[in-house]
């Protein structure tokens, strides 16, 4: 029995955990594709399949680390590849295909909420629907972390692309200079999140604000 039941947390985390990132990369390549790059599609991962997604280190060892060190996860996924220059006006289209990956997580989220909602009007207090309710609650959380997390504005993120985009030209240039920095930096920041208070409490602030207007939305609080 204690197998089983873990067996059906691991789901109720996996589940959305997998489409979330899976379908948050493959709405970049869609995305840069649609404005002229065939990168991502001429490598094969302009697919839903998340095993050409997962990166060993960012989607299963980190987040195993920063769950044992703060019972926060965090982690990310193999990038899609992008090549702007192949974009038909790279400056502008960069931003929306950045924007593409985070915009992907707040449309599932609000998909989790309106399959949770119709789980609520069912009024089946049945194990299936307990389990669909519970997948997508988590579905919500996992996709409002991931959406806000890569809206911050340092690059290799999603939110970093997307001010390089909209920022003057010398500005953007002087701003792309700290991208081989920018993974030392997230990495650092990571740890902190989960290993100092304030800062957690802080994150877990905003993260639960965002979630809450989800909630509030689809009458689910």
């Amino acid at each position: 029995m204690d197998f089983y039941n873990a067996l059906i947390q691991v789901a109720i985390i996996a589940i959305p955990a997998v489409l979330a990132i899976t379908l948050h990369e493959a709405a970049h390549g869609y995305v840069a594709r649609h404005y002229g790059d065939p990168t991502a599609f001429l490598q094969g991962r302009l697919t839903l399949n998340p095993v050409k997604h997962i990166d060993p280190i960012g989607t299963i060892a980190f987040p195993l680390l920063t769950s044992v060190m703060g019972g926060i996860i965090f982690g990310w996924a193999k990038p899609v590849p992008v090549n702007f220059m192949n974009l038909r006006n790279p400056k502008r289209d960069m931003f929306w295909v950045a924007a593409a990956g985070p915009g992907s997580n707040m449309v599932q989220a609000v998909a989790w909420a309106l399959i949770a909602k119709l789980v609520i009007m069912t009024g089946s207090n049945s194990l299936f629907a307990q389990f669909v309710f519970a997948v997508a609650v988590a579905g919500i959380g996992w996709n409002v972390v991931i959406a806000l997390f890569n809206l911050f504005p340092v690059l290799p993120l999603d939110g970093g692309r997307m001010l390089v985009s909209v920022l003057p030209m010398r500005a953007a240039e002087r701003f792309s200079r700290l991208e081989p920095y920018g993974m030392w930096a997230l990495i650092a920041f990571i740890i902190l999140l989960a290993t100092v208070d304030p800062l957690r409490s802080a994150f877990s602030a905003f993260f639960t604000g965002v979630n809450k207007m989800v909630y509030t939305a689809f009458g689910l609080v």
